[in-house]
């Protein structure tokens, strides 16, 4: 896809200006690629979870036309989107004005401070433009080879169970020893495969070896295959890639979308707490550094869109940045601890403060450690 060009002149004026003023701010981040587009592409990127090099799948064109009817109706629109990748990409909607340019330059810093300084983000792939892109041109192959129906529906088997994921293996720990010890001449022979594929290959051949042994045996009874892998097991997709009765190209295949599953993973584990944040700097950046006066009724208007709560449904913008704020004022004013805690006195719980003055410590602290849940 060559359909975004990256931002020049006035743009990218606004982008250093903007990112100045975030990493003041303490914000950390790996560098910043913002490219513009219409927002025919930008839906294109959305439908495709934001990378423009995936493989093919009718998901991906229902997604893209519910978003474009969704735009053309008035019902939703798409003011940015940004890859956590290092360096990290960034979408700017062209027809934006300057005003929804620098809110979302101000947004786009705080997402990439968050993707690259919280705990469960720790162990993504930070190189999955590449990654998603071979991940297509595997697949496509595969269709060559085995049909495009044929894949097509195995795919969407697969993508049935991709939310059946093990949060352990975001930090390389695993309920199964998969690893072989010693040399391992099968995984030799496919050096330049995917690891899924490897793995699938490691566990045939053990289970073909046992096979053959019970085969040469006295025996006359049929000896039953034992799994060797530790139940139960909560990574669905790695213990069906190991142990179910599947054909090469079909392993890689869950292999492959696992791997993409697994990348998601954080993002949706950190929902509330990623747009909270970032929705909290570029209220902070805009508010108190980059607007003008001529600005402030166009960015108070679009603010106020944005973090409207629904009746249908939650706004993790708007439960997200109440919860930083909520965050940051109690520790500002010594909200916290056992005298607070155990004070029953409820005018001095209203009037509490101590002045620690900890609350922007506090909720950096937060953004490193924590999910949603936790």
């Amino acid at each position: 896809m060559h359909r975004t060009e990256p931002i020049k002149d006035e743009l990218l004026r606004l982008k250093q200006e903007i990112e100045k003023f975030a990493v003041d701010y303490g914000l950390d981040f790996y560098p910043v690629q913002f490219e513009v587009c219409d927002y025919d592409t930008i839906n294109i990127l959305a439908a495709q979870g934001g990378f423009p090099s995936r493989y093919p799948h009718w998901r991906f064109g229902m997604d893209y036309d519910q978003m474009s009817k969704g735009y053309r109706y008035g019902i939703q629109k798409i003011y940015e989107m940004v890859i956590n990748t290092n360096p990290c990409y960034a979408y700017l909607l062209r027809a934006n004005n300057l005003v929804d340019q620098k809110t979302v330059m101000a947004h786009v810093f705080g997402h990439a401070d968050f993707f690259k300084n919280n705990y469960w983000f720790s162990g993504t792939n930070r190189k999955m433009m590449d990654v998603m892109a071979n991940h297509g041109t595997k697949i496509r192959r595969y269709m060559d080879t085995h049909g495009i129906d044929k894949v097509e529906a195995f795919i969407d088997r697969v993508l049935s169970i991709e939310n059946l994921l093990d949060v352990n293996l975001l930090f390389g720990v695993t309920n199964n020893d998969d690893v072989s010890s010693g040399h391992d001449e099968t995984v030799d022979e496919l050096d330049g495969h995917s690891d899924a594929l490897k793995s699938f290959l490691r566990s045939k051949a053990r289970y073909d070896q046992d096979k053959k042994i019970h085969e040469d045996s006295t025996e006359v009874q049929e000896v039953q295959r034992v799994v060797d892998s530790k139940l139960p097991c909560r990574d669905v997709m790695g213990f069906l890639m190991e142990n179910a009765p599947l054909e090469e190209w079909e392993a890689d295949i869950i292999g492959l979308l696992r791997e993409e599953a697994y990348y998601f993973l954080p993002q949706r584990m950190t929902k509330i707490m990623n747009e909270g944040w970032a929705s909290y700097w570029h209220s902070k950046i805009m508010t108190q550094n980059a607007l003008t006066p001529s600005e402030i009724i166009d960015f108070a208007d679009h603010h106020a869109g944005v973090m409207a709560m629904s009746r249908q449904q939650i706004n993790p913008y708007k439960i997200g940045i109440e919860l930083f704020r909520d965050i940051e004022h109690r520790w500002d004013t010594g909200k916290f601890g056992k005298d607070y805690n155990e004070c029953s006195d409820m005018a001095k719980v209203e009037r509490w403060d101590r002045e620690t003055n900890l609350g922007r410590q506090k909720i950096f602290e937060v953004r490193q450690t924590h999910n949603d849940i936790t």
